[in-house]
């Protein structure tokens, strides 16, 4: 375990390095953020991060690379109606709740419960009617790494059990970075024939889920990721599945393809970063297009919608997703 100093706030930050091969990541107690991922014989970083923790604190680098809940995504009107009853969420993205909220699981220090040279497990704890959810929530995540025949794995498994019914959506928030070149020279493909298409503030609108064919979001034959901007879930089946391959970015020397569980897989080409830039580790810049997000998780704002796949986590129950990122070249 590596100490990595002292925020702004007075916590320390803790970390672990995993290894498998030639995969290497460096994993944060803040937001259970993979911080650096490297695999040897690429030159520049395999994600989006920052060598300075208390960075991510601070927008636009909030929830980048971390585990983001306890309902990952966007809740309209920050507002659920369960079991008869009205709660209202913290609103942390205008009238709506983002990620959990304010004080969601990206901001929070989570435990490390198991720590091996290529995998660690993390653990948070969520207090009943914490940023207005109901029930007392606790998650578990396994982040592990893999290197076998070629293929490098970036694993991640996901399981939360809670007191009370409560909606429960957890994911990780990694930007993948496989070219230096950004959207320029990347293919992108999705296996999904619907997505969510969404109103001014991505909150799905109410004829959701929608036909991709004919649509700027057709992406089941690989085509160039473009910049146009992509900040949408697409629809990969009414619940959860067996883990199989949902989508895949082709850069000219690297491949990332990604399998899941999950119903849904959230794309989003970072469009908050500044044309500008912001530096991230040495020699990377954030910007636009510049990174993808892949975010395996429940559909946006289903706790709203019963025509969405239910997110209700019960007593007596374990929710459990677990998506697979391969590397490998094209």
């Amino acid at each position: 375990m590596i100490d990595m100093g002292q925020l702004p706030d007075g916590r320390r930050v803790q970390a672990v390095d995993l290894q498998a091969g030639r995969l290497r990541a460096h994993v944060l107690t803040l937001g259970g953020i993979v911080q650096d991922l490297r695999l040897d014989g690429v030159d520049h970083p395999l994600v989006l991060g920052h060598p300075d923790p208390a960075t991510y604190l601070t927008d636009p680098f909030r929830h980048v690379g971390a585990l983001v809940g306890r309902y990952a995504n966007r809740i309209a009107g920050a507002r659920i109606r369960l079991s008869g009853r009205v709660h209202d969420l913290d609103a942390n993205e205008g009238p709506n709740c983002l990620h959990g909220g304010t004080d969601g699981a990206s901001v929070r220090l989570w435990r490390i419960t198991r720590a091996a040279p290529d995998a660690v497990t993390l653990a948070l704890d969520f207090a009943d009617g914490e940023m207005g959810f109901p029930g007392a929530m606790q998650a578990l995540a396994t982040l592990s790494l893999g290197d076998h025949d070629g293929t490098a794995s970036f694993n991640v498994t996901l399981q939360a059990t809670a007191t009370r019914p409560t909606p429960c959506n957890l994911t990780h928030h990694g930007y993948w970075t496989l070219s230096p070149n950004g959207a320029a020279d990347q293919m992108l493909q999705i296996d999904a024939d619907r997505y969510l298409p969404v109103d001014d503030a991505l909150i799905p609108l109410p004829d959701a889920p929608a036909p991709v064919a004919g649509t700027r979001f057709d992406f089941r034959t690989a085509r160039p990721l473009g910049d146009a901007g992509l900040d949408h879930c697409w629809c990969l089946a009414d619940g959860h599945g067996p883990l199989r391959q949902v989508a895949s970015l082709t850069a000219p020397d690297l491949r990332l393809r990604v399998l899941t569980t999950a119903p849904g897989l959230q794309v989003y080409d970072g469009g908050h970063f500044p044309q500008t830039g912001l530096a991230g580790h040495p020699g990377q810049t954030a910007r636009p297009q510049s990174a993808v997000a892949f975010e395996a998780q429940e559909w946006p704002d289903a706790p709203n919608r019963p025509d969405f796949p239910p997110t209700i986590l019960r007593p007596g129950t374990v929710w459990r997703t677990e998506t697979r990122y391969l590397l490998d070249r094209p």
